[in-house]
């Protein structure tokens, strides 16, 4: 990605917006998951949103597996913040990385949108699937014991 797309925040504006995210999901927020993406058509099954969630969260509710793994997104998983370069015009999307059943990286890009004080609050889910590039410590800026 080249390298004015994308930038870190400091960790307290990544604890903020872990925050929003948090209230917005715990106050009604719709969630808009992106089924099926341009890029799944070149790519591995795998490494698709409904593949993966449907592998670590079976017999569940997709929008219901995801409102509560949002909920426990922590600054250590943060990896980056990125434009929109499609829709420029909204917000920035923050990327986070988590390891599922110790050994599956899972790759989540969102962003949430918090609209008024009525509510209407959306978390758009760009990514939520497993990682083609395997993790490695240095791509989380705030991740504790880095080796």
């Amino acid at each position: 990605m080249a390298k004015e797309n994308f930038r870190i925040e400091s960790e307290n504006d990544v604890k903020s917006y872990l925050q929003n995210l948090k209230y917005a999901l715990e106050h009604g927020a719709r969630i808009n998951l992106q089924k099926e993406r341009l890029v799944d058509q070149e790519r591995d099954i795998k490494f698709s949103n409904t593949y993966t969630i449907a592998k670590l969260f079976p017999n569940q509710n997709p929008i219901v597996a995801l409102r509560r793994e949002l909920k426990k997104l922590t600054v250590e998983e943060y990896i980056a913040t990125v434009k929109d370069l499609r829709f420029s015009e909204r917000s920035e999307m923050r990327e986070f990385g988590r390891i599922y059943n110790g050994e599956e990286d899972v790759y989540i890009k969102i962003r949430v949108e918090l609209l008024g004080d009525n509510g209407n609050h959306t978390a758009f889910v760009m990514s939520f699937h497993f990682a083609v590039v395997n993790f490695s410590d240095e791509m989380f800026p705030y991740k504790r014991g880095k080796g």
